[in-house]
């Protein structure tokens, strides 16, 4: 089935080429492999919503295999988290769920082959010694001194590894390619290593485990995937993929690549994530400020922005960085036609209507989401005492200030005109709220005698206002690149301003029974999403993005522009 034209990129290309061809018989299989020593981060997301998208387009399947071959540093919490973010960027494997562990056997028997035929062998040479013996991008490798044991006893040596009779690092069996390739991957690569550490699944079965390339294509044989996507990263891999397949002699996969998503402002090193949160530099994998899908979500994306991010950054085979600010443009598109509106104010001052009622209070009209009609409407209480926000206010006012100063007359969104008349300040000239009038005949906002006024401010009223948390993220590096600097650790670079907590901050009292995972508009501040730490008695609120892109702001303002990648981790 040919893709949509707006979906097309290299590798519908090449799916669309099988397909006239008669390959594959016409089907797409494809998979998604993420080894579970980890979250997952914003990049896997594009991996994620290429492999299952790309299934979808053309009516095939997409299957999840857990690629757990290190026991040493897998944990159920990982695949737990990794099961839970696919779920949640509205993807399902039905029964297609697969790890490599299931494939242990199979894989043994595959390795036995390949040593019975001559390609494959028990080398004792130590880890530094094979890559000593490997060489380098501009000089051959050499041959191992155990590369030509015979069969039978590279067959009992194996053996022997299986059944624990060598330590960690004493034996490995390596494919016997060419030490001479221009390929480095290619020469002699290791198939089997000892690890003496009981695997999740499969116990204390097996001392030997096998490397990840030696298991990823014949797994993806196992499976019948079709179409094998993986990072750019391995297209150096593929000749070895191949070789793998054509002499075990099973059904053959086709390997693609494609350039791996890398995001400004963050790292999307596993190895690097891992180093935030051991070394305390954040609270967790889900972070707010991590790119990790789980953080992300705990920020108040949504799995919508995510795949439309995915979707619209494309599919290429240069590598290169996006800038941030392209992944926050999404998640306001989409928050600005589905978030209510409500009130809150982060800095809080007083203001006292000296002229409104003493033990008044109206219900005013407010709506929810002018982008939405169907979101409706709800009443906010208004009294004689209000706060808005500190900086809505100047005292001495420049030239194009128009928010609330003495003499000046202001709206208050859904309420009405107010001017104030006096600033009440402390004995060290701080000012400790405003004394204001207001005209009762603007109710709703509008002037009968058509006055205008240049500012509209929110507020909320401090009879029914309820206390909250808010926690205002900034980025987590202060850099595009955090690891651009050779002589500096990436950690050098974190913003000590990436966390700010304001407590406490006042907002409407519609919110009481908001829940973990709702997100707002606080009018004329920012978009927020409560947090999972909020109780009955206390709301917590994440700032997910603000209301205007501050990052094309300052990368103007710098000369700033998106920078090409020179390389990439794992």
């Amino acid at each position: 089935m040919p893709v949509n034209e707006t979906k097309k990129n290299f590798i519908t290309d090449i799916i669309d080429g099988h397909a006239e061809s008669g390959r594959f018989d016409g089907k797409v299989h494809t998979r998604f492999p993420p080894e579970p020593n980890g979250y997952l981060h914003i990049g896997h997301a594009k991996s994620i919503c290429l492999n299952f998208g790309i299934a979808e387009q053309y009516g095939g399947l997409c299957n999840l295999r857990f690629d757990d071959t290190n026991p040493a540093k897998e944990e159920q919490e990982y695949i737990d988290a990794i099961k839970e973010d696919l779920r949640w960027l509205g993807y399902d494997w039905d029964d297609r769920l697969y790890y490599a562990s299931d494939y242990f056997d199979q894989l043994y028997e595959m390795a036995i082959e390949l040593i019975q035929i001559g390609k494959a062998y028990v080398d004792e040479l130590g880890q530094d010694e094979i890559r000593e013996y490997r060489g380098t991008l501009t000089q051959p490798g050499l041959e191992s001194p155990y590369r030509n044991r015979p069969v039978e006893e590279n067959l009992a040596l194996f053996e022997k590894m299986r059944a624990g009779a060598f330590k960690e690092g004493e034996a490995v069996l390596r494919a016997k390619i060419d030490m001479t390739s221009g390929n480095i991957n290619m020469r002699d690569p290791v198939m089997y290593r000892i690890l003496d550490a009981p695997h999740p699944r499969t116990g204390a079965k097996w001392k030997i485990y096998p490397m990840y390339d030696f298991a990823h294509g014949q797994s993806d044989s196992i499976e019948a995937i079709t179409h094998s996507i993986c990072t750019l990263e391995y297209e150096d891999h593929r000749p070895l993929y191949d070789w793998y397949l054509d002499n075990i002699e099973i059904y053959h996969p086709q390997q693609i690549e494609f350039a791996r998503l890398e995001l400004s402002h963050t790292v999307l090193s596993k190895r690097k994530l891992i180093r935030l949160v051991q070394e305390n530099h954040v609270s967790g994998w889900d972070d707010p400020r991590m790119p990790t899908i789980a953080g992300l979500r705990r920020r108040g994306y949504s799995p919508q922005a995510i795949r439309q991010f995915c979707e619209d950054i494309g599919v290429g085979k240069v590598k290169g960085v996006v800038a941030f600010h392209k992944l926050e443009y999404h998640i306001r598109q989409h928050l600005n036609k589905t978030a209510d509106r409500v009130m809150a104010v982060l800095d809080p001052l007083k203001v006292v209507i000296e002229n409104y009622p003493d033990n008044l209070v109206e219900e005013l009209e407010a709506i929810n989401n002018p982008e939405d009609e169907s979101a409706g409407t709800r009443n906010v209480p208004f009294s004689k005492v209000l706060y808005i926000e500190r900086d809505d206010f100047m005292e001495d006012p420049p030239r194009k200030f128009f928010r609330l100063a003495p003499g000046r007359e202001v709206r208050l969104r859904y309420a009405y005109f107010i001017t104030c008349t006096d600033v009440i300040k402390d004995e060290n000239g701080e000012i400790l709220e405003l004394r204001c009038t207001y005209d009762p005949a603007t109710r709703g906002g509008a002037a009968p005698d058509g006055r205008r006024v240049k500012a509209t401010l929110h507020w909320v009223s401090a009879r029914h206002a309820l206390k909250a948390e808010a926690r205002l993220y900034d980025s987590l590096f202060t850099v595009e690149d955090p690891e651009a600097d050779s002589q500096k650790d990436f950690t050098d670079f974190i913003n000590p301003d990436s966390l700010r907590v304001l407590d406490p901050v006042l907002v409407e009292p519609s919110l009481r029974h908001a829940k973990s995972g709702d997100r707002f508009q606080f009018e004329r501040l920012a978009y927020f999403v409560v947090d999972p730490d909020s109780t009955e008695d206390k709301l917590v609120f994440n700032r997910t993005v603000t209301l205007r892109d501050q990052w094309s702001k300052a990368r103007k303002k710098g000369g700033g522009q998106t920078r090409k990648k020179k390389g990439g981790n794992r």
